[in-house]
Parts: C-alpha cells; sequence; structure tokens
C-alpha cells in the first residue's frame, strides 16, 4: 500500500519529535552534512518529516531515497534470473559519491509480513547476496562505523493489523506507533536527555564487561540452548552511541537496548534454540535451532522457513560462522512490553541474541586500524552479511569465565547480574 495521506494514527507533534531524535540522536547530523534517507513510499509522509529535521539541523542537502516493496516484489517473481543477477552501475556509483561526500545514512525500515510469500526463495537470496556484493564497500564502512548511519522503526497498515488482528486498521496502527514510541524512548517530555541518561547506563555495563576481559561466556536455558562462545583477546564490548572516525557520536539503531562483542569465530560449541522468530527479507523463519562445532554451523533445522535458513547459512563461506554475541536487559521499556514483534531491530532489542556472518573490527580494540589478514589472526569472522538471531528467555543463565577460572554469573533467571 502506497499512501502520501496525512497519517491519523499518530500526532504530527509526535512524528516531529521522532524524526529530529532520528536525525540529531540517530546520527548527529553536522552543518553542512550531506544526509540520505532511505525509506519505502509507504513511509513517505514520515520521510519527509525527517527530511524537514535534517534540514534545521542545519543538512547541505537530503536525498530522499524511496523504495516500493511492491515493485520489487513483481520484479522477484517476473524478471530473469539473469536480471536479478545484475546490479546497475549507478548504484554503485551514487553510494561512493555519498560516502566521498562524507553522507549521513538514515534507513527507516518497517514490515509488511508475507508480502513476499509467493516469490522463490532462491530468487530472494539471489537479490540480497547481488546486493551485498557490489556494495559490499558501503556495509564494511557501516559495520566499522566510519560513516554514521541509523536504522529506524515505524509500522505499516499490514504489519500493525497482522500484530492486532481485532482491530481497525486506525487503531492497530495507532497502538504499534504507541509501542514502538515507548520502546524508543521517544514518548517522554524529553526524549534526547532519556537517550543520554540510557547511553551512560550502558556505558557503565560495557565498561565492567570490559573490564572483566573474559574468555568465555556460556548461555543455558531449558528451552535447548547450551552455548560455549570464546571471546578473542582484546575484544570490547560495545553498544549505545559509538564513535565515527572523526570522533563525533551517534546511535546506529533506534531502539537499542543491547550490549555486545564479536566471538572467536573457531571457539563456539553447543546448540542454540531460537526464541523468537527470524524475519528475513519479508519471509518468517520460525522454531529453530543451530548446532555448532568449533564455530562452525554444523547443523540446524527449522519448523518454518528450512529452506529460507539454509540459503541464508549456505550463502558464503563466512555465513557459516558467528561475527555478534549481544546480552539484552530486561529492564527496558521495549522488553517491559512482553511483546512479539515480528520484526527483528525491535525483537532483537527484547532479548539477547546472536549475528550469524561478519564480525565489526570496532569489536577489538583498535580493530579498525587492523588490516583484513590481521582482523582474522585474531579470530574475528568476515562476511557479507550480519543477520540476527535471538534466543534470550527468562530462565536463561549467562555466566563469564575468566582466564584464570574465575565464574562469574552476568544474567540468572533472564536478569542482569552486573
Amino acid at each position: 500500500m502506497t499512501s502520501t495521506k496525512k497519517n491519523e494514527s499518530i500526532s504530527e507533534a509526535a512524528l516531529i519529535k521522532y524524526a529530529n531524535l532520528a536525525v540529531q540522536i540517530g546520527v548527529n547530523v553536522q552543518k553542512n552534512q550531506l544526509v540520505i534517507v532511505h525509506s519505502d513510499l509507504e513511509h513517505a509522509e514520515f520521510a519527509r518529516f525527517v527530511q524537514k529535521a535534517a534540514y534545521k539541523a542545519g543538512a547541505s542537502n537530503v536525498v530522499m531515497d524511496w523504495t516500493d516493496e511492491e515493485t520489487t516484489k513483481q520484479q522477484l517473481v517476473y524478471a530473469t534470473i539473469e536480471t536479478i543477477a545484475e546490479f546497475p552501475e549507478w548504484k554503485i556509483l551514487r553510494h561512493k559519491a555519498w560516502i566521498n561526500q562524507g553522507a549521513a545514512f538514515i534507513r527507516i525500515i518497517s514490515e509488511t509480513p508475507g508480502i513476499y510469500n509467493t516469490v522463490p526463495s532462491n530468487r530472494m537470496s539471489l537479490l540480497q547476496k547481488t546486493t551485498r556484493k557490489y556494495l559490499n564497500f558501503y556495509y564494511k564502512k557501516t559495520r566499522s562505523y566510519e560513516i554514521r548511519w541509523n536504522l529506524v522503526v515505524v509500522p505499516s497498515f499490514t504489519w500493525a493489523t497482522t500484530l492486532f488482528p481485532t482491530f481497525n486498521k486506525e487503531e492497530a496502527v495507532s497502538k504499534l506507533w504507541g509501542m514502538i514510541l515507548k520502546g524508543a524512548r521517544a514518548d517522554g517530555e524529553h526524549p534526547f536527555n532519556d537517550w543520554q541518561i540510557h547511553d551512560k547506563n550502558l556505558e557503565a555495563r560495557k565498561n565492567f564487561l570490559n573490564y572483566q576481559q573474559f574468555t568465555q561466556l556460556y548461555f543455558s536455558n531449558k528451552h535447548g540452548t547450551e552455548l560455549a562462545i570464546g571471546l578473542p583477546e582484546d575484544h570490547q564490548f560495545l553498544g549505545g552511541s559509538v564513535q565515527d572516525r572523526q570522533g563525533t557520536r551517534f546511535f546506529p539503531n533506534i531502539p537499542t537496548e543491547e550490549v555486545f562483542t564479536v566471538p572467536h569465530k573457531y571457539k563456539i560449541n553447543g546448540k542454540l534454540t531460537a526464541s523468537k522468530p527470524l524475519i528475513y527479507g519479508g519471509n518468517i523463519i520460525d522454531d529453530f535451532y543451530l548446532v555448532f562445532e568449533k564455530g562452525k554451523i554444523i547443523d540446524f533445522h527449522a519448523s518454518v522457513g528450512q529452506e529460507i535458513l539454509q540459503n541464508i547459512i549456505e550463502t558464503e563461506e563466512g555465513t557459516h560462522y558467528l561475527g555478534e554475541i549481544a546480552l539484552v536487559f530486561n529492564d527496558s521499556p521495549l522488553a517491559q512490553m512482553n511483546s512479539l514483534f515480528y520484526n527483528t531491530l525491535l525483537d532483537e532489542n527484547t532479548a539477547c541474541h546472536i549475528g550469524i556472518g561478519n564480525a565489526s573490527p570496532a569489536g577489538l580494540k583498535k580493530g579498525i586500524h587492523l588490516s583484513e589478514s590481521a582482523l582474522k589472526e585474531a579470530g574475528l569472522n568476515r562476511s557479507s552479511q550480519l543477520i540476527n538471531v535471538s534466543f534470550g528467555t527468562k530462565d536463561l543463565e549467562v555466566i563469564g569465565l575468566k582466564k584464570d577460572g574465575t565464574k562469574i554469573p552476568l544474567m540468572l533467571s533472564g536478569k542482569i547480574q552486573f
């Protein structure tokens, strides 16, 4: 559904406040900076609030990069395989030009459940793989925080009515808007202050973990997870705000409730049972597990979306290994809703999760200054993708193991202990 009519499910004042949060806290737009806004046509109204907020913050120009899921679906269903495997050179050149001009990137994301149900999974996988291949230089810079970027979530009619089927469209969207704004700490009187306090709390937890320098984290619950994750030397936990190469702080995700680091590629053993569905390319993967041996995924099964899960894992060598392990706190506004959102960004910020694929160089001290060979030698996985899988539960236990054998409980019965 593509519509540019006024959204009556939320006040204009709330939209303006949320847009300002994405611009000033999310990417922290600087004076005379170029800003790129990626948005589906369905979310044009909010995207234009973001555009206006960016100009008011001092942006030199705000480029609107529109997409349309219905158009993408038609391409995936009817275009030739050869066409799907192609990637226009102009898309590569414009991304390079944006990066060279020091652009900040805001991506407005949502969900349209079931939109790609009629698309063969191999076609969707090919589109994802092709995009990652030709824009790898761009994703590499986002993963290392060389450029500032932000993901911000908005509802769609289809998503809202799927979550709340007994509501009419306006009521469903209004309810989902309320949950998103609360989870994003954007519904208070002074959201900027709320985010500064939130960032300080995350900083304290990161400092504790970085001081400990655990060699391994052990996860277990009654859901079927028994997983040991080894950590590389000189790892560092990230979360909340980060800095680009110029030292400017920004928040890659709104919301964000995690602290995370990089695992050692070859030091992961055991079984992980997902606690929430994985939404990938508009498709649902549910009721699934992964088995690891010496870091590699050697077995997996999904009751829903088995072929899609297989395509993810078999994309390349790097998607057989992990690039992220994240601890998520259950005391956040988002987690307190006790809701399943069927949106990866929201759901991953309510539960501990792993990331299949690329490990960010920023997960090592001075990692952004290391060569590719040095990163691999340190134990970091390299991949063109990073796909998060939630496995946190109310009974999850997490134990940190130090080099001298000391064991420190980090989470008991799903509750953070530090």
